[in-house]
């Protein structure tokens, strides 16, 4: 009797432990699933925190996970005890990311903040123009910059029919604020503006709207685009975007003054008559349908307009003093406009 039971508790103590064996196991690859899946792998986002002055790392991952950057604020703080890190971590202005895992995120912040500048691409921004403010606040330089839009790869769907060449990303640098490492090069930076267009066009669902009017995303994106640099108030874009379908429709020149512009590579508001005979397939005086792409960075509203114009007979407008415009149906009501407006 005795022997048996021994063999019992022995068989009982062999089977506590292959449990608790496996309950540590279990333990370990569920901390170590933890630490390395990010919050969003597909979608990434990236998030300006600042870390104050004497805050520990409990304070810090309650910081993290209120910025959705990790999935349980207890999991980086005991990684960060048991790592050492937890003293080591550094104050400062971080650019962190929601596809990053806990112990990336930890190395992070144990190196210690980098510069960070805030920049805002305005709507209707050129890749020039972009260029221009990225390199006046030197976080670029021209030649790195106009490489990286010509000829750099990206993983992203929409660029797949664009051929490569200096207005291969015109339209696609989603005008916005941005905040960039000083560490960050022209890659990183395209990037960024990539990112948040391919954001805005799924969450748009886009490109189904855009097929629902018999386009191409590049289409669609090219009508936004032009509408972006001729309407200053959104009251006015869906209208703008109804005359441009109604000449298209027609067979009629756009003859939109922003992409001769465009053409001559110029802002200038005022153009002359010469402007006007300039030879370029951008030229909508002079070539019938759509340029060959956008003309500028489109932002939300005109990109939503253009797959959403207003229903109208107007086939003419002209700018006012105050930035709006006058709609015509006529070409003699249009030339009556143009003499009240046009100085």
């Amino acid at each position: 009797m005795k022997v048996l039971l021994l063999k019992l508790s022995r068989n009982k103590f062999l089977v506590f432990i292959v449990g608790l064996f496996l309950f540590l196991g279990a333990l370990v690859i569920l901390l170590n699933v933890l630490l390395s899946s990010p919050v969003t792998p597909d979608k990434k986002k990236d998030i300006v925190l600042q870390i104050p002055s004497n805050t520990n790392a409990d304070k810090i991952a309650n910081m993290l996970y209120q910025q959705g950057l990790i999935k349980q604020p207890w999991i980086f703080s005991i990684y960060a005890r048991y790592s050492g890190a937890d003293s080591q971590l550094k104050a400062g202005e971080y650019i962190l990311n929601n596809g990053q895992s806990i112990p990336e995120i930890v190395q992070t912040l144990i190196r210690g903040p980098l510069n960070v500048f805030s920049i805002t691409i305005p709507e209707g921004y050129t890749v020039q123009q972009v260029a221009d403010l990225l390199v006046k606040k030197g976080l670029t330089d021209s030649a790195s910059f106009y490489e990286t839009v010509a000829y750099e790869d990206f993983p992203y769907p929409f660029l797949r029919e664009l051929a490569a060449g200096e207005h291969r990303l015109e339209g696609y640098l989603f005008p916005d604020t941005y905040h960039v490492g000083s560490n960050s090069d022209s890659k990183l930076i395209v990037d960024m503006m990539l990112k948040r267009f391919d954001g805005v066009i799924n969450e748009l669902n886009y490109v189904q709207k855009a097929e629902a009017m018999g386009l191409t995303l590049h289409e669609a994106v090219t009508i936004a685009s032009m509408i972006e640099r001729e309407a200053k108030y959104d009251s006015e874009r869906s209208l703008i975007a109804g005359v441009i379908y109604n000449r298209l429709n027609l067979g009629m020149p756009l003859q939109i003054d922003a992409t001769v512009q465009y053409a001559l590579g110029t802002n200038r508001s005022k153009l002359y008559y010469k402007d006007l005979e300039t030879e370029s397939p951008y030229n909508t005086y002079k070539v019938n349908g759509l340029p060959p792409g956008p003309i500028a960075s489109p932002g939300r509203a005109s990109l939503i307009a253009a797959v959403n114009p207003q229903k109208t007979d107007y086939l003419y407008y002209v700018a006012k003093p105050d930035g709006t415009h006058i709609f015509a149906e006529t070409l003699s009501e249009h030339n009556q406009n143009k003499m009240k407006y046009i100085r």
